[in-house]
């Protein structure tokens, strides 16, 4: 009885209150002068907390580490999958960047712009780190547990991916609506292997190389450079 009201309570939590501490996290002026590599560190750690919660959710309550995606498949299979996932993906994000770029597009959330890596160092500890981290946790957090949560409670696998998804753009709250809506899709995008092939690796290749093309690229070459502009 505990252990399921455990995974109630962490459903919630992924539902809720992620996106209210994101919310919040983002009203809080002090972020501002943060250095960018204590927020990338703060990110970090709170990410593998909340994985680590999350593992041990799985283990006292179910519904097991396979069912959650951790099951292999063919790596043939997964580099593709992967490939076509981050190539979508980024041309949808860069189009999206060009667009705003050009002033066609609504700026992005200030928060999105201090996140963006300068400096070579940075960039290393953005791609190194930050983008690895986001990979394995988020994936196993939504596309894993969340997805296999839902599912088995509405029984309803489309629902499932639809609601994961927007839990998930929930979490990003702290960058804006734009950001929240680029998530929401995102996440909609990577469930698609968990859901035909019920196994999260080729997400989480896909979600490392979006997320660390986007933070040492494609973010500094347009957001970067209109803002020194």
């Amino acid at each position: 009885m505990l252990a399921k009201l455990a995974g109630i309570l962490f459903v919630f939590l992924l539902v809720a209150g992620v996106p209210a501490l994101s919310f919040l996290t983002a009203r809080q002026p002090q972020l501002r002068v943060i250095p960018r590599l204590d927020l990338y560190l703060s990110a970090i750690i709170s990410q593998w907390i909340l994985a680590a919660l999350g593992a041990l959710v799985v283990l006292a309550a179910g519904p097991g580490f396979r069912a959650t995606g951790f099951r292999a498949i063919a790596a043939l299979a997964c580099v593709r999958w992967a490939a076509l996932l981050t190539g979508v993906a980024l041309a949808a994000l860069g189009l999206v960047l060009l667009l705003e770029h050009l002033g066609w597009w609504p700026e992005e959330h200030e928060l999105v712009r201090l996140l963006l890596p300068e400096t070579r160092r940075e960039k290393l500890w953005a791609v190194l780190t930050l983008a690895p981290t986001a990979a394995l946790c988020e994936e196993f957090l939504y596309r894993g547990y969340l997805l296999a949560q839902l599912g088995q409670g509405m029984r309803i696998t489309p629902w499932a991916w639809v609601w994961s998804s927007v839990a998930f753009g929930m979490a990003h709250a702290y960058q804006g609506w734009n950001g929240m809506v680029r998530a929401v899709l995102l996440g909609g995008l990577l469930a698609y292997p968990m859901v035909h092939l019920g196994s999260l690796y080729p997400s989480m290749v896909a979600h490392f190389l979006i997320d660390a093309l986007a933070l040492a690229w494609l973010g500094p070459a347009f957001l970067g450079r209109k803002a020194n502009s």
